[in-house]
């Protein structure tokens, strides 16, 4: 043994820092393919391998996705991939369609139909909740399974369906009911997502309704705008302005989702004289924040969609993590109330068996003199019966 004295190696500041992960090059796809609905719809991100193109999957995704498997689908198109932050699980697209680990577990009250769809249903697809229109839920399938899902059992769920009988099936039983009931005067395509059939066969479906003397309006809700603009052809529009009056209602949750394809998608719609509304949902950790939901809002409007409704997010078996307390949803209407164009606020709602809710916190509150009304700035006066008002507090 050497007798040279040797100093002692001082201890390490830190833990050594990992290794950089290596960039992630996304794939090079040439223009005409992009821009080609198809092209997206058969290259879906459906497993480990595929989605790692796109993003640096956590060690939870990586969990939460072999835990789905054979429970529920997952796909993402690369369009709505393109617009995830490749390192951050927390991304507000990402989170929206990624499998979870908070979908495995379970919450108490949570249900596969809270909102009673399977309940009203009269025929293999039509759903008649309200007097005077019905929804058609025309098929199971989606571009993105969106994590979120309402109809997460019917969508989502490989075991799961709202249809009595196969989708495939004839409508011959469903347009003869709405025949048959002439109180209906509106009727919601929806599924599933309509759009993810063919031209032809929406088409089909379409002049069907229009067909019935007492269908007025044929609205169609569609995520399309949100997860595959491209699929907006000006042929798509073309043929449904051949049936108006015709709506239809997107799915925007997050201004991050509100990209240039997705405004000239919702311009072809406009120019083809179908009006397009939007559905928020209120979800946990995506847009729970007044900034981040006064900012979709505007933007929405920027690109000339009416906010419609704020869904407050449903108890539902697979979903129930994304749910947020009814006093933040208050506290974000607080938040857009009176600070934003007032065609921009959504009306905020919990749907139900019984229907949808409305449950923005009231403004006012009765008094023996009249009605205490508050504004957004929280002033406040008192209106009597004779609507003049009586007093102010804290209007300087």
């Amino acid at each position: 043994m050497s007798d040279t004295l040797r100093e002692p190696v001082p201890a390490p500041l830190h833990e050594p820092l990992p290794a950089p992960r290596p960039e992630l090059i996304r794939p090079r796809v040439p223009e005409t393919d992009w821009d080609d609905w198809r092209w997206h719809m058969r290259r879906r991100i459906t497993n480990v391998e595929k989605a790692r193109q796109w993003i640096n999957l956590s060690a939870d995704e990586e969990e939460a996705i072999a835990g789905v498997a054979g429970k529920y689908r997952w796909s993402v198109t690369p369009y709505y991939a393109s617009l995830m932050d490749p390192d951050d699980p927390g991304c507000p697209v990402r989170q929206q369609a990624v499998p979870a680990l908070g979908e495995l577990a379970e919450f108490p009250g949570a249900e596969v139909d809270p909102v009673g769809d399977t309940y009203y249903r009269k025929t293999n697809r039509v759903v008649h909740k309200y007097p005077d229109r019905v929804i058609m839920l025309i098929t199971e399938a989606c571009p993105v399974y969106c994590r979120h899902c309402t109809r997460k059992f019917h969508t989502t769920d490989v075991d799961g369906t709202y249809f009595r009988d196969d989708e495939g099936g004839s409508f011959d039983e469903d347009l003869r009911y709405i025949a048959d009931h002439p109180e209906i005067r509106d009727v919601l395509l929806t599924g599933g997502d309509p759009l993810s059939y063919q031209d032809g066969k929406l088409e089909e479906i379409i002049a069907g309704l229009r067909a019935i003397p007492s269908v007025e309006i044929i609205r169609i809700g569609s995520r399309f705008p949100v997860l595959l603009p491209q699929r907006i052809t000006e042929d798509l529009c073309s043929m449904l302005s051949r049936y108006h009056p015709v709506w239809l209602n997107t799915h925007f949750n997050h201004p991050k989702e509100i990209t240039p394809e997705a405004a000239a998608a919702v311009d072809r719609l406009l120019r083809h004289g179908i009006p397009v509304g939007n559905q928020t949902v209120l979800l946990r950790g995506i847009n729970d924040d007044v900034p981040t939901m006064r900012t979709l809002m505007t933007e929405l409007l920027r690109i000339r969609v009416r906010p419609y409704y704020l869904y407050h997010c449903d108890n539902v078996t697979g979903v129930s993590h994304f749910m947020t307390t009814v006093e933040k949803g208050w506290e974000i209407m607080d938040g857009l109330q009176g600070h934003i164009t007032g065609f921009g606020v959504p009306q905020y709602v919990l749907t139900t068996r019984i229907g949808k809710i409305p449950i923005a916190r009231p403004s006012f509150t009765p008094t023996p003199d009249g009605l205490l009304l508050r504004n957004y700035r929280g002033q406040e006066m008192v209106i009597g019966g004779d609507a003049q008002p009586i007093t102010e507090a804290g209007t300087r």
